[in-house]
């Protein structure tokens, strides 16, 4: 009977999409932005609702100020995604590029960068101190990128088929935002199968993308395993996209098992597909030497607990291991720091399903795990060898490992890219702190590490997180992966402008919150981050970034302000 009822729900939903695909391609490019601008308004009309859904499935208090985590990752991300994609949209119906306006130059190795972030003077004033790039592959110059950028949106009338999404079970606005990008990126009618962890925002997201469902555009489907096989084995889908883990990737795609293994190691895939997917792995924190006060240390300290611990560690994007010099005069005291770190950041349930496993395997395998955290429900590992399996395997959960490496800045920091370039599993992400002075006296050694990195997203004294939640950058592990050596991933998602052939994101920010960094000369005005896990009014601030999201306006910057300089 369960089979018949999967059967049934399966049909019924690519019957409905295989119409709207006709539908979609007599779309003109004016509707496809009215359409995003609907969405836009229903996201902003369920905002709230939203949020206490999400609080509810991951039991965070109504007065937690992790509620801001919720409201960031969650509507205000689709919010932002979705006035970006117009803008795009209407570029392309004025018949212009969607770069034009954009500050594009030469980057390392024959790349063009495209300056992202800050986009007008609201990020300027929002996000003072904080840049994003979006850096092509090598070869593509600048006429490339302006002539390209759109994508499926230069041929709307070119349909791609039907795909499915299957959709993650940790940050609520994955799952929406991956719809939006194969729906305009390739023109491809989407089922959204949800995770079972997010089932109970089935009525927000029905809500939220009415206007796409009725006219058969979108599907969103609810169950297990069972429903989730039926989709990406039906004959009329043609396309997969996935985020979750590479165990699970490598299931649907070879079989489980040992001829699962057989099949993966001959690269020889049941699922014979076009295929997708964000898969995460272990994202490193470089942290290189130099002379830091001790506001610096307990800042960054906090910047890397933040990296770990930000829903409780259930990211793709969460730094698993800090890679710090052995001879770092500051070590002991920047260790010291971070201990407190863990400590003071706020309790939370571990709501995502084998979280206290992962944590037990890595206490019995590590005798030096140190308890950390309000009720010690944190593990901190350090000693690590630089060739241990904590490189190799996503705890996905709050532990947090330590590798040190000998030499001063500039061995360090050569040293570190060999590291986390040959032995760390996946290129989702990686972190770099580094004060100032010390990347001004690296000079080319600094700009060449960060080239040499192979990396998806790279960010310097600012953490990857920030690349989610930038529309106009690209998400996803660095290209030339392969389904049977999978590592984070293939493509990208988000990347609002539809850049053609994109390489990685580098972000930067300022390694100190204002004021202080003021007082040293950088020119960044921002404060504590409200996505730090120990700022105290983190809900409000992203709460009131969300409402500014919504409607754009002078009259609500003092408001967040306010709210951001008490964090």
């Amino acid at each position: 009977m369960v089979n018949v009822i999967v059967t049934g729900v399966v049909g019924s939903a690519l019957a409905a999409l295989k119409q709207g695909e006709v539908a979609w391609a007599r779309t003109a490019l004016p509707q496809r932005r009215q359409l995003l601008e609907q969405i836009h308004a229903n996201t902003a009309m369920h905002a709230s609702e939203w949020v206490e859904v999400a609080a509810g499935i991951k039991q965070l208090p109504s007065n937690s100020p992790l509620l801001g985590e919720e409201w960031s990752t969650g509507p205000y991300a689709l919010l932002t995604g979705t006035a970006a994609l117009a803008e795009t949209v209407t570029a392309l119906e004025e018949g212009r590029s969607p770069v034009d306006g954009f500050e594009l130059h030469a980057a390392p190795g024959g790349r063009t960068a495209i300056e992202v972030l800050p986009h007008g003077s609201f990020d300027t004033l929002l996000f003072n101190g904080f840049r994003a790039q979006v850096w092509t592959k090598p070869g593509v110059d600048v006429a490339t990128v302006r002539a390209h950028a759109g994508l499926g949106q230069r041929t709307p009338y070119e349909t791609g088929g039907i795909g499915v999404v299957l959709g993650a079970g940790n940050i609520f606005s994955i799952a929406p935002l991956d719809v939006l990008y194969q729906l305009f990126a390739e023109n491809r009618m989407i089922v959204l199968k949800l995770n079972p962890i997010t089932d109970p925002l089935l009525p927000v997201l029905e809500r939220i993308f009415a206007p796409a469902i009725e006219r058969g555009f979108v599907r969103i489907l609810t169950g297990g395993a069972e429903m989730g096989g039926a989709l990406v084995n039906h004959p009329e889908v043609n396309a997969v996209h996935m985020t979750g883990s590479s165990l699970t990737h490598d299931a649907i795609v070879f079989g489980s098992g040992s001829d699962g293994a057989k099949r993966e190691a001959e690269n020889t895939p049941v699922l014979r597909k076009s295929i997708t997917s964000e898969l995460g792995g272990v994202s490193p924190t470089i942290v290189v030497p130099g002379r830091w006060s001790t506001e610096d240390l307990r800042f960054q300290a906090e910047h890397l607990a933040t990296q770990r611990l930000h829903n409780n560690g259930y990211n793709c994007i969460a730094s698993q291991v800090a890679v710090i010099s052995a001879d770092w005069p500051q070590k002991d005291q920047f260790l010291a720091e971070l201990r407190s770190a863990f400590d003071r950041a706020p309790t939370r349930t571990d709501y995502y399903p084998g979280s206290a496993d992962r944590v037990a395997a890595a206490r019995r395998r590590y005798n030096n795990a140190e308890r950390l955290g309000p009720r010690g429900e944190r593990t901190l590992v350090t000693g690590i060898a630089p060739d241990d399996e904590i490189l190799r395997t996503e705890y996905f959960a709050p532990v947090y490992g330590v590798v040190e490496l000998p030499g001063d800045a500039s061995e360090f920091l050569a040293r570190a890219v060999r590291l986390c370039t040959d032995k760390f599993e996946g290129t989702l992400g990686v972190n770099i702190i580094a004060a100032p002075p010390t990347i001004r006296a690296l000079g080319p050694e600094f700009e060449t590490a960060v080239e040499q990195l192979r990396y998806g997203t790279i960010a310097i004294n600012v953490w990857t997180g920030l690349g989610f939640l930038t529309p106009r950058a690209t998400w996803g592990a660095f290209p030339g992966h392969t389904l049977a050596d999978i590592q984070s991933g293939i493509g990208v998602v988000h990347n609002a402008l539809l850049i053609d052939e994109p390489e990685r994101t580098v972000l930067r920010g300022p390694f100190r919150p204002a004021p202080r960094s003021l007082l040293h000369g950088e020119l960044g005005l921002s404060p504590k981050p409200p996505w730090f896990v120990t700022n105290r009014t983190s809900a409000t601030t992203l709460r009131r970034m969300t409402d500014f999201a919504k409607k754009p306006g002078v009259a609500a910057l003092p408001g967040i302000v306010a709210s951001a300089l008490r964090g």
